[in-house]
């Protein structure tokens, strides 16, 4: 095991070196799948990628809609719908885009953290050789063979294939939030997780009736809406009943405040705002002792300064338990709750969601716009939707 100064430099290494090397690919690099990365392993005989810093925007599964079942030699078949889109797993370059004589149309994408991940039975590639692309960006239309609709997936480093079960949640479609070592030996390259997952399939497994909490909201555009108005009752619940604001979200004393400070008294209860899974629940830095849920919708919320957690990771929570107490614990001087909404990893004002002079959801219609890392949020007020 080596250190963490060592993995971080690794890791800034093997994004440098691929960087360099994936402008141009020789013909070998078009023609072939598997082939080692040229400048890889140059500097150093190992180096880790960090899955947990990854953005929802940083990764999306090759087919979101699509029902995947690991077959031989690391290869995941993932089966769909006729017409469907095949996406980037990460931002990369593509490197091979070809008709394969045992894969049909197929593409290979080098990414910048390393790994190279292949496409194949596609019916139609969108993509060519030297294309940047994003993740969950559509880089072909789905095919298959012998009258089954399908892609043939697999993650490759250095040109061998990596059992991709290691890196993902094959039946949430979910990337495991860890830390992964990847250190060449005299013939292939082991794998080895520096840090693991805390949230494990299995939790996200019991969420199934509240939906899938690990999708990517973009990832069928830059563009999605949530109406408000169609949550019923029992399915959203403000965060401090009986709280009043303090700290507005916005702009204070030249800092940016990136939720709203509502207060009741200390050790009141904090509830869930909506249906979820626990991603985290620690002592976070100024945060103090901090839960963050995330939501089907995509929306993470974050409660935070808490006297005590009373949830951990993994857990499926409903709107309105309680997760925690009221305290001052982080960077507060008096007892009270920090609650912000996120999308995309940006937090966004709690009041585009709750009325906090009521403590009532608003009858709004929100509309997301994500331009690069950034999302502008729209509302717009509609008041026919069920149960209203």
């Amino acid at each position: 095991m080596i250190g963490l100064r060592k993995i971080l430099l690794s890791t800034v290494l093997v994004a440098t070196l691929t960087a360099a090397a994936k402008d141009e690919f020789t013909m070998l690099e078009q023609q072939q799948i598997s082939i080692e990365t040229p400048g890889l392993f140059a500097g150093s005989a190992a180096f880790s990628v960090d899955f947990a810093g990854l953005r929802p925007a940083e990764y999306c599964f090759p087919l979101p809609v699509g029902k995947a079942k690991a077959v031989k030699d690391n290869w995941l078949e993932i089966t769909t719908a006729h017409g469907d889109a095949v996406k980037a797993m990460f931002s990369g370059t593509v490197r091979m885009s070809k008709k394969h004589q045992t894969l049909g149309n197929v593409i290979v994408i080098r990414h910048e953290n390393g790994l190279e991940t292949v496409y194949g039975y596609n019916a139609q590639n969108l993509v060519k050789v030297g294309d940047e692309v994003k993740a969950g960006q559509t880089v072909a239309i789905v095919g298959g063979d012998k009258g089954r609709v399908f892609c043939m997936f697999s993650v490759m480093v250095n040109g061998g294939r990596i059992n991709p079960a290691t890196l993902i949640g094959i039946n949430s479609h979910r990337l495991l939030r860890q830390t992964v070592m990847f250190k060449k030996t005299a013939f292939n390259v082991d794998l080895s997780v520096v840090t693991p997952d805390k949230l494990g399939d299995k939790a996200l497994s019991a969420a199934g009736k509240a939906g899938d909490m690990s999708t990517n909201p973009f990832a069928g555009g830059n563009k999605f809406s949530l109406n408000l108005v169609n949550l019923d009752a029992g399915e959203w619940c403000y965060p401090l009943a009986g709280a009043k604001v303090i700290s507005a979200f916005g702009r204070r004393g030249g800092r940016r405040h990136t939720g709203v400070d509502i207060k009741t008294r200390p050790n009141d209860n904090i509830l869930a705002a909506f249906d979820g899974v626990v991603t985290m629940s620690q002592t976070y830095s100024g945060y103090g002792k901090c839960i963050k849920i995330r939501h089907r919708s995509g929306i993470e919320t974050l409660y935070s300064h808490n006297s005590k957690n009373l949830v951990k990771v993994g857990d499926i929570v409903k709107a309105g338990q309680v997760i925690a107490l009221v305290g001052r614990t982080g960077r507060a001087t008096t007892e009270h709750l920090h609650f912000e909404c996120r999308i995309n990893g940006q937090p966004f004002d709690p009041g585009k969601i709750f009325n906090h002079a009521t403590h009532s959801l608003k009858m709004d219609v929100l509309t997301f716009t994500k331009k690069g890392s950034s999302v502008s949020i729209t509302s717009g007020k509609n008041y026919i939707a069920k149960g209203k």
